[in-house]
C-alpha cells in the first residue's frame, strides 16, 4: 500500500475532510486510524504530512477535540506516528505542541484533582508537573490499573532530563526521594516491576557527578623521566586507555587494506651497525661447551646475600633499594639482619612452606635488589611465603537476580540524608611491590568505597588493585567498592571474582589464592574526575567478603599476583634445577629499566651431545623460538603462562627434551619491569603502553621495547630469524585463550577489499599452531581467534614483529582473568594451574612447527601428549565482538522508553475503535457509572488511553529535545 502511494492518498483525504468548518469525524476518526497504522510502517511519514499540510491540520483537530475522547485518542496516534521524523516533531514543538498536548492531561486524571498552574510548569521545565502527576498516580491507583500512565510518566521525566536545567529541576523538586520512595512501593509487587528500572534509570541519571575523594586525578607516583626538566602530565589520548576494548571491535574500516603496507617491510628503525652488540645474547652461538659444564650461571653467588630489611615486618622503609645493597656491612644493619633472620627461619622451621620452585629466604634476597618509587621495604605475605593452587577447581560465581538493581538502591541511598555511622574499621594497606589501593572511605558501618591509583606519572589505567587488608570481625560481610574503574564492562559480570590469601590459613598449611566473593557486579556510577579531566565516565566493581578469621591479615587481588621478585627469584631456581651437561640455560640482563631494574633475558636450548663438529653444527644451527610476557603489568595471568612455559621447558618431560633439541628458546619473561614494580594497570613510568610502541620504540623512554626490537632485528641479519614469535597477554573482556594472529588474505576478506586476492600467495602455516592448541589445550579456542592486521595495532608487537622481522608465525596469547564457556573447564575459573598447564600446553604446540620429522611422528612422544577428543566440544562464537551480550540487568544513563512496536500500536488502535461512539450521545447516569466500571479493564479504556498517548507523544516530542 505504501508503494502503491497509499500514505500520500490518506493524507489528501485527512487534509481535504479535515479542513472544513464543521470536520465529519465519522469519516475523519476511522481515517485517522487507517493513517496510523499505515503511517507507522513508511518511514517518510513524516516527510509527506509536511509536504500535504496535515501536520499542523492534525494538532488543530487535536486542539478542537479535548472533550471527546475518541477524537483525541485519534489524532494523538498519527501525531506520534508523524513523530517519528525528527523535522516534524520539531515543527509541532516549535507550534506549541507540547503545551496542547500537556493540557489534555488533567482532563483525563481522576476528578477534584488539585487546581494546576500550566505557567508554573512551563517555568520549570514541566518537571514539577510530572513529578506532581507521578505520584499522584502512585498513591491513588491501588489497583495498578494504570501501570502504563505511570510508566510513560517516567519515560516523559527521562527525557526531561536530558539537558543540565532539567536535572536541577528534578533535584529541586525532590525527584531523587520522591522516586526511591516510589520505587521501594513498586519492589514488594511482580505487577510495578515495569517501573522499577526507568524509576533507578532516572535517578542514577539526576544525581550530582561526586568528584572522586582525591587532591589530583594524577597517580600519587611520578617518576621524572630522562630530557624532562619537571614532572608533566605526559598522558596519551583518552583514545589509548581504551586499547584492550578497541582490540574488541575489530571494525571493518580499521583493518588494513594497503596491500604495500601489508606485504612490503618498512625500512629497519636503526643502522645495522648497531644490531652487532645484541651478538652477545646469543651465547649458545660461540659456548664451547666444556665437557661436564656449560657455564650457565649467570651471577655470582654474592647476590643471593643481601640485606633483609625489606622483610614484611618492618613498619617503614629507612633506605632505597640501592641504599641497602651498599649498606650490608653497616654493623647496625647487621644486627637488624640478624634479627630478621631469625625471625624467617622461626617461622619457616615452625610453619615450613614448601611451596614448589620457590624459596621465601631467596625471595626476600632478591626483593631487597628491587627498585621502587616510593622504596617499597614492606614484602606482601603472599609473595614472600609463596602459593599452591587451590585444591579443586573453582566454578564460576553465581548471579543472584537483580543484585545490581540492589546495589544501584543502596548507592542511591547513601545520596538521602541519614544518621552517620560509628564502628570499628578495616585497616588497609598496599606499599609494597605490585600492590596498588590509593585510598579506602568508610561509607557504612560494613561498606567501603576503594579508590585506585592510576599509572605513574598518568591519571588513568585503573583496573589492577592489590592491598592488605586487616583487623575484620569474622562472618561479617563487608562490601567493597572499586569507584574509580574505567572499562565500560567486565568479566565480574559473568562469573569472575576476585582474589584472597589469608595469613592465618597460610600458617595453618593452606597456602592459596582463592576466588571469593559474593554479590559481585560492575557497573557505571556518577563519580567523576576530582579536576575535571576529560574521561568522564567512572564504574563501579561491587563485592562483598565475609571472611573466615577474625583479627586476620588478607590479600585481595584482581588477580593471582605475580611479582618481578617472583620471577627472578623464579629464574634463579630454574637455573639450578637444571643439569647443565644437558640444558643450555642462560639468564642474562638485555637492559636497565628506566627505575634501574634489570630486565633478564633467558636462553634455553639442549646441549650438544658431544664436541663434535657433527653436535655443535646442529646445535648451532637450530631455528629460534622468541617468547615474551607482561607488557602490560596488569595480566598478571600471562606470568603465570610465562611460570608454565618456563619450568616445562627446563624440565626432564620428553617432549621438553625434544623441544629443546630442535629449537632455541629466547625468552624475555617480563618487558615491564618497573610497571609491574609499581602496580601498574597498562603502562611503564613514562606513561605509555608498552605495546604500542613496537614501530619506532624510544631507546630512553622505552629501553626493553626497543632492545627487544633490536636482538630481533639481529636475528633477522644473521639469517636466524624466529619461526614463532608469541607475546604472552591477558584479557579482562572475554573467557577462553585464544590467539592474534597476521594474514594478509583475511584481513583484505573481512575488510571487502576490491584487491584480487587469488594471485596473492599467502603461507597458511600461521594457523598451525592454533589448530594444534585447539585439539591439545583444554582452556584453548581457535573459534575465538583472528589473524587480522588493523590500522590501530599496527604499533604492536604481533603486527611490528610479522612485517618488519617476516615471521609468518607472530601471536599475541591471550589469557582470559575469567573462565572458560567449552571443554572439560567449561562454567570453571582459571587458576593458577590451568594459566601453567596453558604455557606447557603451548609448548607441546611447537612440536607442529619443528622441520624434524623424526620427532614430529615420534609415536613415544604422541602417546605422550595428552589428546583428549572430549575437548573438542569448543563452542563457536563470533571472535569480532565481546564473546559476552550486554549485561542482562545492565542499568545505563542512556535508557529510555521501549520504542513502539507495530503490534502494539495495531492492538490499541483496534481496541480504540472497538468502543461504541459516546463523544456525540447523552451520558445518562446509569451509563456514566458503566463506564467508571468498565475503567478497571485498562487500555481498554478509552479515557485511559487518551492518558497514555499525551505521554507517549510528550515523551517522543522530548526526545528532540524541544
Amino acid at each position: 500500500m505504501i508503494k502503491k502511494g497509499g500514505s500520500e492518498a490518506l493524507l489528501t483525504a485527512l487534509v481535504k475532510y479535515g479542513h472544513t468548518f464543521s470536520p465529519n469525524y465519522t469519516i475523519l476518526i476511522p481515517l485517522l486510524h487507517l493513517l496510523a497504522k499505515v503511517g507507522h510502517k513508511d518511514r517518510r511519514i513524516g516527510m509527506k504530512a509536511e509536504e500535504a499540510g496535515a501536520v499542523l491540520l492534525t494538532l488543530n483537530l487535536l486542539k478542537h477535540s479535548g472533550q471527546h475522547a475518541r477524537r483525541t485518542a485519534a489524532c494523538l496516534w498519527v501525531i506520534q506516528v508523524f513523530c517519528s521524523s525528527v523535522s516534524t516533531a520539531n515543527l509541532i514543538g516549535e507550534n506549541h505542541g507540547l503545551d496542547v498536548i500537556y493540557r489534555l492531561i488533567p482532563q483525563y486524571t481522576t476528578k477534584h484533582l488539585h487546581f494546576y498552574h500550566i505557567d508554573t510548569v512551563r517555568a520549570i521545565g514541566y518537571i514539577s508537573g510530572f513529578l506532581w502527576l507521578y505520584e499522584d498516580w502512585h498513591s491513588k491507583d491501588n489497583q495498578d490499573v494504570a501501570i502504563a500512565i505511570r510508566h510513560a510518566l517516567l519515560c516523559c521525566l527521562l527525557k526531561a532530563t536530558d539537558s543540565t536545567a532539567g536535572r536541577q529541576a528534578f533535584l529541586s523538586q525532590g525527584g531523587i526521594r520522591l522516586l526511591y520512595q516510589t520505587a521501594q512501593t513498586c519492589l514488594l509487587s511482580k505487577n510495578l516491576e515495569c517501573l522499577v528500572e526507568p524509576s533507578v534509570q532516572l535517578m542514577r541519571k539526576c544525581l550530582p557527578r561526586i568528584p572522586l575523594p582525591v587532591t589530583s586525578d594524577q597517580s600519587a607516583y611520578s617518576f621524572l623521566l630522562p630530557g624532562t626538566p619537571a614532572f608533566t602530565d605526559v598522558n596519551e589520548s583518552s583514545d589509548e586507555s581504551d586499547a584492550e576494548e578497541a582490540e574488541d571491535n575489530h571494525e571493518d574500516d580499521d583493518l588494513e587494506t594497503d596491500l604495500n603496507k601489508l606485504r612490503l617491510p618498512p625500512d629497519p628503525d636503526r643502522p645495522k651497525e648497531l644490531l652487532t652488540q645484541y651478538s652477545c645474547f646469543c651465547p649458545e652461538l660461540s659456548h664451547d661447551f666444556q665437557t661436564g659444564d656449560s657455564s650457565t650461571a649467570s651471577s655470582s653467588s654474592d647476590d643471593e646475600v643481601v640485606s633483609l630489611t625489606s622483610f614484611l615486618f618492618n613498619s617503614r622503609g629507612e633506605a632505597s633499594p640501592c641504599q641497602r645493597e651498599d649498606e650490608q656491612d653497616n654493623e647496625e644493619d647487621g644486627t637488624e639482619e640478624f634479627y630478621h633472620h631469625t625471625i624467617i627461619d622461626r617461622l619457616l622451621e615452625r610453619h615450613g612452606a614448601g611451596i614448589p620452585h620457590h624459596d621465601p629466604k631467596l625471595y626476600c634476597a632478591v626483593a631487597s635488589k628491587t627498585k621502587s618509587i616510593p622504596d617499597f621495604s614492606i614484602l606482601a605475605f603472599p609473595d614472600f611465603w609463596g602459593h599452591l593452587p587451590p585444591p579443586g577447581h573453582q566454578p564460576m560465581a553465581p548471579r543472584k537476580p537483580n543484585i545490581q538493581r540492589q546495589k544501584v538502591f543502596e548507592d542511591i541511598q547513601l545520596t538521602l540524608p541519614s544518621p552517620p555511622c560509628h564502628s570499628d574499621s578495616l585497616r588497609f594497606f598496599s606499599k609494597f611491590e605490585s600492590g596498588n589501593l590509593r585510598k579506602a572511605v568508610q561509607v557504612r558501618r560494613y561498606e567501603y568505597d576503594l579508590i585506585l591509583n592510576p599509572d605513574v606519572n598518568s591519571s588513568q589505567h585503573t583496573q589492577w588493585f592489590y592491598f592488605e587488608v586487616s583487623n575484620m570481625a569474622a562472618d561479617v560481610p563487608y562490601r567493597f567498592n572499586v569507584i574509580n574503574c574505567e572499562k565500560s564492562n567486565s568479566q565480574f559480570n559473568y562469573g569472575m571474582q576476585p582474589v584472597l590469601y589469608s595469613v592465618k590459613e597460610a600458617l595453618e598449611g593452606r597456602p592459596h589464592w582463592i576466588s571469593t566473593g559474593t554479590e559481585i557486579c560492575y557497573f557505571r556510577n556518577n563519580f567523576c574526575p576530582a579536576q575535571g579531566r576529560r574521561r568522564t565516565t567512572f564504574y563501579t566493581l561491587t563485592f562483598t567478603i565475609t571472611f573466615k578469621h577474625s583479627e586476620d591479615v588478607c590479600y585481595l587481588a584482581y588477580h593471582y599476583p605475580y611479582t618481578y621478585s617472583a620471577l627472578m627469584a623464579h629464574l634463579k631456581i630454574l637455573q639450578k634445577s637444571v643439569d647443565p651437561a644437558k640444558v643450555f640455560f642462560k639468564q642474562q640482563t638485555l637492559c636497565s629499566t628506566l627505575a634501574g631494574n634489570s630486565c633478564p633475558i633467558v636462553t634455553i636450548t639442549a646441549c650438544p651431545v658431544s664436541r663434535r663438529w657433527k653436535d655443535l653444527h646442529q646445535m648451532r644451527n637450530r631455528p629460534y623460538i622468541v617468547l615474551t610476557s607482561r607488557v602490560h603489568p596488569g595480566e598478571s595471568n600471562a606470568s603465570w603462562v610465562m611460570k608454565g612455559t618456563l619450568e616445562f621447558l627446563c624440565s626432564n618431560d620428553l617432549v621438553a627434551q625434544s623441544l629443546r633439541e630442535a629449537f632455541v628458546f629466547k625468552i624475555i619473561p617480563m618487558l615491564n619491569p618497573d610497571g609491574v614494580i609499581n602496580g601498574t594497570n597498562r603502562c611503564d613510568l613514562n606513561s605509555k603502553d608498552l605495546n604500542r610502541q613496537w614501530s619506532k620504540p624510544d631507546p630512553l623512554l622505552s629501553p626493553t621495547i626497543y632492545h627487544t626490537k633490536g636482538f630481533l632485528y639481529y636475528l633477522n641479519i644473521i639469517g636466524r630469524t624466529p619461526v614463532v614469535f608469541c607475546d604472552y597477554h591477558g584479557h579482562s573482556r572475554k573467557k577462553n585463550v585464544f590467539l592474534y594472529g597476521c594474514s594478509i588474505k583475511e584481513t583484505l576478506w573481512q575488510s571487502g577489499s576490491a584487491v584480487d586476492t587469488v594471485g596473492l600467495k599467502e603461507d597458511p602455516g600461521y594457523r598451525t599452531i592454533p589448530k594444534t592448541l585447539d585439539r591439545i589445550a583444554p582452556t584453548f579456542s581457535f573459534n575465538s581467534c583472528n589473524f587480522l592486521v588493523e590500522k590501530s595495532r599496527s604499533a604492536t608487537a604481533r603486527v611490528v614483529v610479522w612485517r618488519e622481522m617476516g615471521v609468518l608465525r607472530s601471536y599475541t596469547l591471550e589469557n582470559t582473568y575469567n573462565g572458560c564457556n567449552q571443554g572439560i573447564y567449561k562454567g570453571l575459573q582459571t587458576g593458577t594451574q590451568e594459566h601453567q598447564e596453558m604455557g606447557m600446553k603451548f609448548c607441546h604446540s611447537l612440536l607442529s612447527v619443528t622441520k624434524d620429522t623424526r620427532i614430529l611422528y615420534s609415536r613415544k612422544l604422541i602417546n605422550h601428549i595428552d589428546l583428549d577428543h572430549n575437548m573438542l566440544d569448543h563452542k563457536s562464537h563470533n571472535c569480532f565482538e565481546d564473546d559476552e551480550p550486554p549485561c542482562a540487568e545492565e542499568i545505563e544513563y542512556s535508557g529510555g522508553c521501549p520504542t513502539l512496536k507495530g503490534s502494539d500500536l495495531d492492538s490499541d488502535i483496534d481496541s480504540n475503535m472497538a468502543h461504541v461512539d459516546d463523544d456525540d450521545k447523552e451520558h445518562s447516569a446509569q451509563k456514566h457509572q458503566q463506564d467508571r466500571k468498565n475503567s478497571a479493564c485498562f487500555p481498554k479504556c478509552s479515557h485511559q488511553n487518551v492518558k497514555f498517548k499525551c505521554y507517549a507523544v510528550c515523551y517522543r516530542l522530548k526526545m528532540c529535545k524541544l
